[in-house]
């Protein structure tokens, strides 16, 4: 069964950084495309990024872009997610995603992955 594992979340204050960590069980998803979203309290899932397979193409939520970065190392079968310059409004659940197609530019907010992981609380405060 494939299972994605997200790690690295915690409390930090406005304005620091935090990593999130998203390991595959599997190699089966090495060649997908990889991706995070995020659930506020009381708000809808969001999209926040995506890569695909090779690293090259990234997508971004306008609310993210220029403060997060997206990276991948195919060979740990890892996703990564570098958060910085964080605010309040970025305190959410992140869900890793993976997908055997990332999504176009133009589609970030369609973009529904076949797999889920179960979600790791980043809070944003002072």
């Amino acid at each position: 069964q494939v299972q994605l594992t997200e790690s690295g979340g915690g409390l930090v204050q406005p304005g620091g950084s935090l990593r999130l960590s998203c390991a595959a069980s599997t190699r089966t998803l090495s060649s997908n495309a990889k991706g995070w979203f995020r659930q506020a309290p009381g708000k809808e899932r969001e999209f926040v990024a995506a890569i695909d397979w090779s690293g090259t193409i990234t997508h971004y939520a306008d609310s993210v872009k220029g403060r997060f970065t997206i990276s991948r190392d195919n060979g740990k079968d890892t996703v990564y997610l570098q958060m910085s310059s964080l605010k309040p409004e970025d305190t959410a659940v992140y869900y890793c995603v993976a997908h055997y197609q990332a999504p176009r530019a133009d589609s970030t907010y369609s973009w529904n992955p076949n797999y889920w992981g179960q979600g790791t609380q980043v809070t944003v405060s002072s």
